[in-house]
């Protein structure tokens, strides 16, 4: 099975929607999807994933299925604080300077990261049980259960599946499904606007997969559409 994660495009938050560049980005991620051909799409229940899914539905013919569990209101309501050392502004914990969390007493933690600075100010322990258990669910309805470091295979299938969602959800659900530590995985990745990854859920004889990263919030889609390049409206690339 190869999973095909992408974030919306380019946002208005307020009302949940798309700019114009963003739509633009939507319909160019949905004509790379057409050529891999996919056969599932799921989207959150947030607007803005769902216009950046209508396209590749439009294209491959494939309805898309909600899911509320995807929600970057869920998200944010758990890993999001408000910051003692930014005039106690709404941030995502993990959103902060990394240098704040990124260190050896923290990671020494282990599985109880969240017993440190910044994720003690959130609900962090039980927001990433919460996208562990419907993750897991989810895969598994799929025909991959989540045991240990590795997925046992109860179906093998040559699926590919497309998810539109969004930063925050997205790298935490990537952290637990390639049980990459949480606080390495915030502090190391990033997620542009309709940015793919895409994970192997390789079959093989043992019985198990092994996800693996094949592409990580690749954009090559835009530089085939000749649209403008930018790392979510702040770098230039």
């Amino acid at each position: 099975m190869l999973l095909f994660v992408i974030r919306h495009g380019d946002p208005i938050y307020d009302p949940d929607s798309l700019t114009p560049k963003g739509q633009r980005q939507a319909e160019a991620v949905g004509r790379r999807l057409a050529l891999h051909g996919i056969d599932k799409i799921y989207a959150s229940t947030n607007n803005r994933a769902q216009l950046t899914a209508q396209p590749t539905c439009e294209l491959t013919g494939r309805k898309m299925e909600i899911c509320d569990w995807m929600s970057e209101n869920n998200a944010a309501r758990d890993f999001m604080f408000h910051d003692p050392e930014n005039d106690n502004r709404w941030s995502w914990s993990f959103g902060i300077d990394a240098s704040r969390y990124r260190t050896e007493e923290i990671l020494a933690l282990g599985d109880k990261w969240y017993e440190s600075f910044p994720f003690t100010l959130c609900n962090a322990k039980e927001g990433f049980e919460r996208i562990g258990r419907e993750s897991d669910a989810f895969f598994e309805s799929l025909g991959y259960k989540h045991e240990g470091l590795k997925y046992r295979i109860l179906n093998h299938t040559e699926e590919r599946v497309a998810v539109f969602c969004h930063y925050g959800f997205g790298t935490t659900w990537l952290a637990h499904l390639l049980d990459i530590p949480p606080v390495l995985f915030w502090s190391t990745f990033d997620m542009n606007h309709t940015g793919v990854t895409v994970v192997d859920f390789r079959n093989s004889k043992s019985g198990y997969s092994v996800p693996k990263v094949l592409a990580f919030s690749d954009v090559s889609h835009l530089y085939g559409e000749r649209l403008p390049y930018e790392f979510t409206n702040m770098i230039k690339l």
